[in-house]
This record gives C-alpha cells, structure tokens and sequence, in this order.
C-alpha cells in the first residue's frame, strides 16, 4: 500500500489568466486527493529566489532565466493548493505531464492547456522531502488542515 503524502501545486498566472483553475482543481480531486489547504496569493521576489534557488544562476540561451520567471510568476496572483492521498507527488506529477508543455501528451494537463516550459500551468513539489518544504514556504501552519 502507497503512504499518504501531500504535496503543493501552484496554478501559475497563464492557468489563472485564462481562468483554468476550476477544470484543474476538478480535475485533482476527480483523482481521489484530499483538499488539504487552498489561497490566492501574489508572490514577490523573496519568496521566489528562496522557490526557484536551485536554478537560479541557471543561463539558458545565453540568457539568466531567473528575471524572466520572476516577472512571469509575479504578473498575477496563483493559486497555491495542497493535496493529501497515497503516493500523491508522483501521481499528480503523472497527471501533470512533462514541465515541457510541448513534450506533453494529450490529456495531461500540461498537455491539454499548457504552451512551452514556463507556461505549463502548474507547479508541482517533486518529491515528498520537497513537498513539505514548498508547503511550509507557501503555506502558515494555521493554513493547513
């Protein structure tokens, strides 16, 4: 039997903007995960170099692809959502698809809504040590259930 697990999406501004949150939300939890905590918020550069640390120096085409993500995940609000169920990092990330939403097959999400790999939809935790970092960054101890 898979140990309960909980893990933290992000509904990025592309998901928010084109008003994708409902179908997705629905989605997850036609899945069988347990809604564990959910908030619209605007995320600043602080808490974004402390997210994205692990890329931040990365150069992609010549370019630093930390400032063009920082605006990209500043210019609206996200949704933040924690699931719980069994095995629920893999299998959302499954659900997900590629972060290259081109490499993405049909009926994934990032498949069937997302464009390239910044505007994918969603950000998922990628293991389930990260997971409860990303929650506890996103999310206060009062705000989780």
């Amino acid at each position: 039997m898979t140990q309960e697990e909980r893990t933290l999406i992000l509904f990025k501004p592309d998901c928010v903007r084109r008003n994708l949150s409902g179908e997705i939300l629905q989605r997850l939890l036609g899945e069988g995960f347990v809604l564990r905590g959910i908030k619209m918020m605007q995320l600043d550069e602080k808490i974004l170099r402390e997210h994205y640390a692990h890329i931040i120096d990365l150069v992609i085409d010549g370019e630093p692809l930390f400032p063009k993500l920082s605006a990209f995940m500043q210019s609206s609000p996200v949704i933040a959502i924690i699931l719980e169920g069994p095995g629920v990092v893999t299998r959302v990330r499954n659900i997900l698809g590629p972060t290259n939403s081109q490499k993405a097959p049909t009926g994934t999400i990032r498949g069937d809504f997302g464009t390239n790999s910044m505007l994918n939809v969603c950000h998922a935790s990628d293991s389930p040590e990260n997971a409860l970092i990303e929650i506890d960054r996103f999310f206060g101890k009062e705000e989780q259930f």
